[in-house]
């Protein structure tokens, strides 16, 4: 990524018949469609030349119910359904490639093999205990620098800038809610939920665990404080992106009743590479 460049940028395209509010994402390659009006025709042609503009390689829009055979038209591909996403009604993750290693995925057998896997454990509903010693609480904006060093320790890329304490006070501004788990001496794991107020959903995201506090049930704890916090807030879609290569994640989000709803292709640079992302949603009540 050119070094003049932000990690991203928000924008809003009104058109003749049409609006569009997308993400360039300039870290991830990548032009991302969270909501539009409009001529479905009109959006597909402008966005793909916002993307090539802008040398982005993926475009992914999240599609009405009503739109996403006509984007199909367009030569998009399904590539995953967010259940419940637009106030109860479900949105259709249509993608388009501009270079071919963008579309390929390099690991997809080995993540059909993980997914199973996965698919094969038992449910686990129940709210682990928390650890002796440690605590459960939402974070507070002082807690940014703290988490911003966690998120350091534990990936080597990320697909938004998590290891900056500006950039996560920005998101806690902006209404994502953080919950940790910490021990009288270091902040051991957390995990956010990014909320959307005006389609009542939230991205269940940013899960990180200490590598010598995991397999203890501290990601299932967070989720379960999240949902509840969700849940008060009228929050009724949680969906997550998780890496198709790590069983752990997938297994949490299975194991708390989360369904599997598609495989995103190379959908984000995380570690270190573009790796494709499993899609899972749940319905709150």
């Amino acid at each position: 990524m050119p070094s003049n460049l932000p990690t991203y940028t928000n924008q809003v395209e009104i058109g003749e018949d049409y609006k569009v509010s997308f993400c360039l994402d300039f870290f991830n390659k990548r032009l991302r469609v969270d909501d539009y009006l409009g001529n479905v025709d009109a959006i597909c042609k402008r966005i793909t030349e916002i993307a090539i503009a802008n040398a982005l390689t993926k475009v992914f829009i999240k599609s009405r119910e009503d739109d996403w055979q006509t984007f199909l038209s367009k030569g998009c591909m399904l590539e995953g359904i967010y259940k419940g996403y637009f106030n109860g009604r479900d949105a259709y993750c249509m993608a388009l490639y501009d270079d071919l290693e963008r579309r390929t995925s390099d690991y997809w057998m080995e993540e059909d093999h993980i997914l199973k896997q996965v698919l094969a454990l038992s449910l686990k509903p129940d709210r682990p205990l928390v650890p002796e010693q440690c605590s459960l609480r939402i974070a507070r904006m002082e807690d940014a620098e703290r988490l911003s060093v966690l998120y350091d320790q534990i990936f080597q890329t990320y697909p938004t800038p998590m290891n900056d304490p500006l950039y996560v006070e920005k998101t806690m501004q902006e209404g994502t809610i953080y919950y940790l788990v910490e021990s009288p001496h270091q902040l051991i794991s957390a995990a956010s939920a990014e909320i959307n107020t005006v389609y009542a959903n939230a991205e269940m995201t940013d899960c990180a665990t200490l590598p010598a506090y995991r397999n203890q049930g501290l990601m299932k704890l967070l989720m379960h404080a999240l949902e509840d916090e969700l849940i008060v807030r009228n929050i009724t879609c949680a969906y997550s992106l998780s890496r198709a290569l790590s069983f752990g994640m997938n297994a949490v989000f299975f194991q708390m009743g989360y369904r599997y709803y598609g495989r995103l292709t190379k959908n984000c640079d995380i570690y270190d590479k573009f790796e494709d992302m499993n899609l899972w949603a749940k319905i709150l009540k």
